[in-house]
């Protein structure tokens, strides 16, 4: 919505031959408008509204003319449902299949909340898997829906709140609670209510863009989200000896076992996220015979699901994670791990695109696939103790393990965030307990310092 305060008013003009023969005209940034009447005390009314408007400041949408108040309240009685749908018109095709399906679900669940009071379908299974699968994602919107499903979608449009409901705060609650709650009412996970909650609220900074509310509906909202651990808990952080013991059981496991120990290596020794290492190429790979290697990160493999990608594909290949399409990330490998890579490469050789690492079809490497592995190796190589204490339970903790170990080292935080792809913030952030060890380190370093020249000034000669 383009807004202007350059508004012009002329004379009513009579127009005997028309049926509606008085009209109103006036310009918005040189752009003409009009509105006719039957009368001309209609249309001296109308005349006497704009310029009121006008004259208190207010801004007029050089579309359609009108005072920016007027279009607001015009567009107020579109519905939630509307703009759930405006916005996937607008946003559709800059996003991502995965970013595609967690807006799905965000909606999905948000909408059978914001219907008219008393409002309550009888099959709400149906209705979400409706909303989810055809009435949120429009690559559906090319066939028609099963019959069960447009029944629910007629009920949904029928019942949808007006969006000037939703600047009423019980009902802005009542949609921050739904978020909160799976379909069968027991809590959803914090992080997930998180997510659902900023897709929400992104909707509704797109109907402010727009014209159709003044400020968000949620901002004055005093709601708090469900707290996420955002700690990373060193009970489920294994220490180097711990990492040899798993990545050696991977191997010894039948099938894929003796492919993946590499895999997970590059969780650990370059605290990479699983879908980089899904990507990697042998091309990203410098793998020298003696000294230090250099991993050359490009991006990621991101399983999306074939009903939400424009080209049918399971997979998206995506850039680094927060990064440009073309940004990459260096991070260097350690000499024993090189060797690995190398002893990888060798024995198994790469895919025709170089990935190092594919299934036995030569496809991406599922998730589910080395979850399983890893499952084992746990199971085969850990103590009860460590099982229990829930000690690397996902292969992921292995990336945590590999960014513990660089700060227990004495690695400079900021080049930890550079090598692991994540801001000094993030670092601070998640790894808390980590990092005071570091700090404790620090200190202990600047007391020595201290001490040492606490020394030199007392005349007593510097420790050799």
């Amino acid at each position: 919505m383009a807004l202007s305060y350059n508004v012009r008013f002329w004379d009513i003009r009579e127009r005997p031959d028309r049926r509606k023969p008085f009209m109103v005209r006036w310009t918005v940034s040189g752009l003409e408008k009009s509105e006719s009447f039957m009368t001309f005390g209609l249309a001296e009314s109308r005349r006497s509204k704009l310029m009121t408007a006008a004259r208190e400041g207010e801004a007029f949408d050089e579309e359609s003319g009108l005072p920016a108040s007027e279009l607001r309240a015009l567009r107020q009685k579109r519905t939630w449902y509307d703009l759930a749908h405006e916005y996937l018109e607008q946003r559709w095709a800059r996003t991502p299949g995965n970013t595609r399906r967690t807006l799905a679900d965000a909606f999905a669940t948000v909408t059978p909340a914001l219907v008219r009071p008393g409002s309550v379908y009888p099959e709400p299974r149906v209705l979400r898997r409706a909303l989810y699968s055809y009435a949120f994602n429009k690559k559906a919107w090319e066939q028609e829906p099963p019959e069960e499903w447009k029944k629910a979608l007629d009920w949904v449009k029928r019942n949808s709140l007006p969006l000037g409901s939703l600047n009423e705060a019980v009902v802005m609650r009542r949609a921050l609670d739904a978020l909160c709650l799976k379909l069968d009412g027991k809590p959803a996970a914090a992080k997930t209510t998180r997510r659902k909650r900023s897709a929400f609220s992104e909707v509704l900074n797109m109907a402010v863009e727009n014209g159709y509310f003044v400020d968000n509906p949620l901002a004055g909202i005093r709601w708090s989200a469900p707290s996420v651990e955002d700690e990373v808990d060193p009970a489920s952080v294994p220490n180097p000896l711990q990492v040899a013991r798993l990545l050696s059981a991977v191997g010894q496991q039948r099938g894929r076992g003796p492919h993946l120990e590499a895999f997970f290596g590059c969780m650990y020794f370059a605290a990479m996220r699983p879908a980089e290492v899904i990507h990697l190429r042998l091309e990203q790979c410098h793998l020298p015979e003696t000294g230090w290697g250099l991993l050359n990160l490009t991006g990621g493999v991101v399983t999306a699901g074939k009903d939400w990608t424009d080209d049918g594909e399971v997979y998206e290949v995506h850039s680094l994670k927060r990064r440009a399409a073309t940004a990459t990330r260096p991070v260097p490998i350690p000499p024993q791990f090189v060797r690995v890579l190398r002893a990888h490469v060798e024995r198994f050789g790469v895919a025709p695109d170089g990935r190092l690492f594919q299934n036995q079809a030569g496809n991406y490497v599922e998730a589910a696939a080395y979850g399983i592995t890893w499952s084992r190796a746990r199971e085969y190589v850990l103590t009860r103790t460590e099982l229990a204490a829930g000690l690397a339970k996902r292969p992921y903790d292995l990336r945590h393990a590999g960014i513990s170990f660089w700060l227990h080292s004495g690695v400079d935080p900021a080049e930890c965030a550079r090598r692991a792809g994540h801001s000094i913030h993030v670092l601070f952030k998640y790894y808390a307990k980590f990092l005071d060890g570091v700090q404790e380190q620090a200190n202990r370093l600047i007391e020595q310092s201290m001490e040492e020249w606490d020394r030199v000034s007392k005349g007593v000669p510097p420790t050799p």
